[in-house]
Formats: structure tokens, sequence, C-alpha cells
């Protein structure tokens, strides 16, 4: 497609939906759109269960401490914590597919800082799914809460 010629790593399009998704319909809705995001990146290898806890944990924290209401909660689930969730937490908020990449690409800074990010050579051409990939995680699920949903299968 034009799209993953455009960005590299990115394979967008329509893919076959989930075998099975036990998160759809309880977290998010059926994501109507899915893409498959291929990072040049290995997984860390000190990075496991507790690293993906951790992320989320740490991300909540540093929130709660400034005192930030940041319109989406961020969980991990799945058996090893593999499949990381962003929902929107209010109305009118990541509601097209449009919002929901501003997100990632917000959640990139955040990355950047991290101590993970400062090991790699070039920290400033990786993005959140890069990080993503960098912990661990296999999918990443985004949504408003209400009736948008989009899935990244993380590679």
């Amino acid at each position: 497609m034009i799209l993953a010629a455009l960005v590299p790593g990115l394979a967008a399009g329509t893919l076959p939906a989930a075998a099975f998704d036990a998160h759809a319909g309880y977290y998010y809705p059926e994501p109507q759109t899915r893409e498959v995001y291929v990072s040049g990146l290995a997984a860390a290898p000190d990075t496991g269960k507790k690293s993906r806890a951790a992320f989320v944990i740490g991300l909540a924290g540093q929130q709660q401490e400034r005192n930030h209401i940041i319109g989406y909660h961020l969980f991990a689930k799945g058996t090893d914590l593999e499949k990381l969730i962003i929902v929107a937490t209010g109305d009118g908020q990541y509601d097209t597919l449009y919002r929901l990449r501003a997100l990632l690409a917000s959640l990139t800074s955040m990355a950047r800082s991290t101590e993970i990010f400062a090991r790699s050579d070039q920290p400033q051409d990786l993005n959140f799914l890069d990080f993503c990939k960098l912990i661990g995680f296999t999918q990443v699920t985004l949504s408003n809460g209400r009736d948008v949903a989009h899935q990244i299968a993380v590679q």
C-alpha cells in the first residue's frame, strides 16, 4: 500500500479479523481498523512481564504525582501482559483514527525519556511503537471507549 511505502515500518490496510480478542467488547469495541507495525528493533533481552507491568504502573504514578489528568487509561493485559490497551476517559477524545495516532505521537515523547530508549543509538528516530517492541508488547489497542478502536500488531 502507499502508506506502507511512505512510513517505514508501517504496513497498513485491512487485515483479517483476529481469531479471538477476549478484550474486545469488554474494554473497547471490536476494532474497526487494524495495522501491523514492523519495528527494526528486537525486544530488549532484560524485559519481560515485570517490565511491562512496571511501565504501566510507572506511567500512572507519574501522572498522579503531577496531578495531571491525561484523558486516557493505559493498562497491560494478556497472559504475559503483552497487550497494551489505551482507552479514553471521556467523550469527544480520541474519536478518530487521526486522534488515536496523535496520541501515539505524544506518547513517543514520553518514551524517549526512558532509560531503555536512551540505550538506543538514535532514540530520536524511534517512536512509541518501537518502545512497545523493546519492552515486549506485541499488540497495542487504542479506543475512545465508546465506538472507535484501532489495533496494531507490533512485530
